[in-house]
């Protein structure tokens, strides 16, 4: 009798998500006993909150390795000169887009105001301390101004907004002073010789490996997880949350479609001298491939051979775009990260001023460079915005359940991205009259 193959992670944490409504639908309609019911929740709660933190405690290293790598590849501008300038103009500017793409759609349609009363007391009971740490993290949230932005960001001892991170006592810069230093550190690191900074950043790259086969165990743990929490969640208020997840996942879903068919069509057709429906019929199997891995790093070379004997793009450029894109151009994640965390504010009930949402646009881009190209690997970033702006960063737990789909989504975004920049770097080259000497092959 032939072996039974094991179903794809994707299609396990779906049944685990299925599982765990399914499972506290019933327990709720058959359950009279309060006592009961908590019982039960306290033994499959854990289970949760263990997954939770398998990914909070890769925040602080992913940050670290992933930002400073990310920045010091783009920052190399001796190696690569005027067109590494231009991919990282490029990636800033399309990736703010993105964003105001997505913060637009989530503040038009607001799907978390369409939560029940007793399904939003019930998140700030679980995740929040208390109720008035939860009133304090919504007002500091509000008052936030540009001044106390740009004071916080810049830290006095990165170890210690390291260490203090999740502490919503802490009243300084926290992980966005975090992030602020591995920027800095990751262009003092570009600048310097390459023979002297070599075991620096051979060190960041073995601890961004580690980080990610770390991921890589959080994500064996994630069907167990989902269901768990998912089924706490189901048995406290019910099945309506699902209507609310609902609405956030089709405004995620045309958010992508818009950046996707329309900006990268503007960009082909006015700034790149391409046909968009001819560029997207020769790219349909790099889409393929960035949709069922859903990981740009696992499509890297498809992109790139692609490129190279469909779209004519130079080997030297698409060598060097593609796989710097595949890290630091994440236009689909950028946007993701922007809708997911105002959306998870509006559960919360956390309004956000101007500043506050300027400063999410501003760390969606950066974490754009900062994410890792592989599945899951936005979770914990957006870990790092939630909190930043006063919303748990526990809170993530509650859109695991439908992030493989979004996932697998905005990596098409993401590679479909990279190739669009390629052709972009190929047009403005070929216009000046340069060729692509001196990058890597």
């Amino acid at each position: 009798m032939p072996k039974l193959k094991k179903p794809a992670l994707h299609t396990r944490i779906l049944l685990g998500m299925i599982f765990g409504i399914l499972a506290g639908i019933i327990v709720k309609q058959t359950v009279s006993d309060p006592h009961t019911i908590d019982v039960i929740v306290s033994w499959v709660e854990p289970i949760g909150q263990i997954f939770l933190r398998m990914i909070f405690m890769t925040v602080i290293p992913l940050i670290l390795s992933a930002l400073i790598l990310g920045i010091a590849e783009i920052g190399d501008l001796k190696r690569v000169g005027r067109i590494g300038l231009r991919l990282l103009a490029y990636s800033l500017i399309v990736s703010s887009v993105s964003v105001l793409i997505g913060i637009t759609m989530v503040n038009a349609f607001r799907p978390g105001d369409s939560l029940s009363t007793e399904t939003r007391d019930y998140l700030t009971e679980v995740f929040m301390e208390d109720s008035e740490t939860a009133s304090r993290n919504a007002e500091i949230a509000k008052e936030r101004t540009v001044g106390n932005i740009l004071t916080n960001i810049v830290p006095k001892n990165p170890l210690e907004d390291m260490t203090r991170a999740f502490d919503s006592n802490y009243l300084g810069g926290g992980l966005l002073a975090v992030m602020f230093f591995a920027l800095i550190f990751g262009i003092a690191m570009a600048s310097v010789d390459q023979e002297k900074t070599a075991p620096v950043k051979a060190f960041f790259e073995g601890l961004y490996e580690i980080v990610i086969k770390i991921i890589g165990y959080a994500m064996r743990l994630a069907p167990y997880g989902v269901a768990a929490l998912l089924f706490s969640l189901t048995v406290n208020v019910g099945a309506s949350f699902l209507l609310v997840l609902l609405k956030y996942v089709l405004i995620v879903l045309g958010a992508l479609a818009i950046h996707q068919f329309v900006t990268y069509s503007i960009i082909l057709k006015f700034f790149a001298g391409r046909s968009p429906l001819q560029f997207f019929k020769n790219t349909s199997e790099i889409m393929i491939t960035a949709f069922s891995t859903s990981s740009s790093n696992a499509t890297l070379p498809t992109a790139i051979a692609v490129s190279i004997e469909k779209l004519k793009v130079p080997k030297p450029i698409a060598n060097f775009v593609l796989t710097i894109g595949s890290t630091a151009n994440q236009n689909g994640t950028a946007l993701f990260e922007g809708i997911t965390v105002l959306f998870l504010a509006q559960c919360f009930n956390v309004e956000l001023s101007l500043a506050s949402q300027i400063t999410v646009v501003f760390l969606c881009i950066l974490a754009g460079i900062g994410t890792a190209g592989v599945p899951g690997g936005s979770l914990p970033v957006i870990v790092t915005i939630l909190v930043s702006i006063g919303v748990p960063g526990e809170a993530i737990g509650l859109i695991y359940g439908v992030d493989r789909i979004l996932d697998m989504s905005r990596t098409v975004l993401n590679v479909t991205g990279d190739v669009a920049a390629a052709t972009y770097i190929q047009r403005v080259e070929e216009k000046a009259g340069h060729e692509p000497v001196g990058l890597p092959e």
